[in-house]
């Protein structure tokens, strides 16, 4: 198996057997990740909040990939609707402007119903790492 996995301990994970990240030498790749409050085991019903969980699940792998919302180099934005993309807009940017990664935004169904929005993240690390990993 190439590179390193990383796993946050969503059961959507284990259901369908994938890894939160994957790191590749100096690259992150971040699963699409939605607004699930771990601690919760939920949705939470805005979408805005569902974007700050999104970000913050996100950063929470990336930090452990040895990175940070700051390297991204592209994001992914899958929104339920146009109304709620404008409505989480401000808060795109607020985790984005520091990196200005490359941007794709997606209006679609998700794969359950309360999920409102879902964010793929493509990132570098800070450092190589160590040992047999690309």
């Amino acid at each position: 198996m190439i590179g390193k996995r990383i796993y946050s301990g969503s059961p959507f994970e284990e259901m369908a057997g994938y890894a939160r990240a994957v790191v590749d030498g100096d690259m992150v790749y971040v699963s699409g990740t939605t607004g699930f409050n771990p601690e919760t085991m939920s949705f939470p019903d805005s979408v805005e909040e569902q974007a700050e969980l999104c970000f913050h699940n996100i950063q929470r792998a990336l930090v452990q990939a040895h990175s940070n919302l700051e390297n991204m180099l592209r994001v992914r934005i899958f929104v339920a609707s146009r109304e709620e993309f404008d409505r989480i807009k401000p808060i795109i940017k607020k985790y984005c402007d520091a990196a200005r990664p490359a941007n794709t935004t997606i209006i679609c169904d998700l794969a359950e119903e309360q999920m409102r929005v879902e964010v793929e993240v493509t990132a570098k690390t800070v450092h190589r790492p160590q040992g047999n990993e690309r």
